[in-house]
């Protein structure tokens, strides 16, 4: 059975990961999480002292994924998209949180002030927003509230639905 390939997008903090597992037990579909993988596997290309974090190796992440893409069924979740081939994916979610309870899930992360400061302004801007748009065909970029626990729900529900219809879609 064909099955579709899911982006889940979003600055930091909007509680992609949170959707993502959820959303694989509730679909049978296998969830990605990019920044896991790279850590796994050592998917790296230096480290940003600025951000004090290390710099994702895109290339070898798109190796490391590329079987696993071709077969379907996968949510993939990471908070950059413009790496990623655009064949890989039959749908975006970008992940919307509003300002202030964004900062204040970065802040219980323990997110230095400039990590805070530019995670909270990428949203402002809808940055990742901006770069799903460029980086796919519109009609399949969707953003989604991700504020409360009830959105979490209504979101886990909308995508099985798109699933299951892209499945229908696909099945003959």
């Amino acid at each position: 059975m064909l099955l579709p390939n899911i982006l889940l997008t979003g600055t930091p903090g909007v509680r992609k990961t949170t959707l993502g597992k959820e959303l694989a037990s509730r679909s049978g579909l296998k969830y990605i999480n990019v920044g896991d993988l790279a850590r796994e596997g050592q998917l790296y290309d230096g480290y940003d002292e600025e951000y004090d974090c290390p710099i994702l190796d895109e290339d070898r992440v798109v190796d490391e994924l590329e079987n696993q893409m071709s077969e379907g069924g996968v949510i993939v979740d990471y908070h950059g998209c413009d790496f990623f081939p655009e064949r890989w994916f039959h749908i975006v979610f970008v992940l919307k949180t509003d300002n202030s309870i964004l900062y204040k899930r970065l802040e219980n992360r323990g997110y230095n002030e400039k990590k805070l400061k530019d995670n909270v302004q990428c949203e402002i801007f809808q940055v990742l927003h901006e770069e799903a748009l460029a980086s796919y065909k519109e009609e399949i970029v969707h953003q989604l509230p991700s504020n409360k626990p009830e959105d979490l729900e209504d979101n886990i529900n909308q995508i099985l639905k798109w699933i299951e219809q892209w499945v229908k879609d696909h099945s003959s």
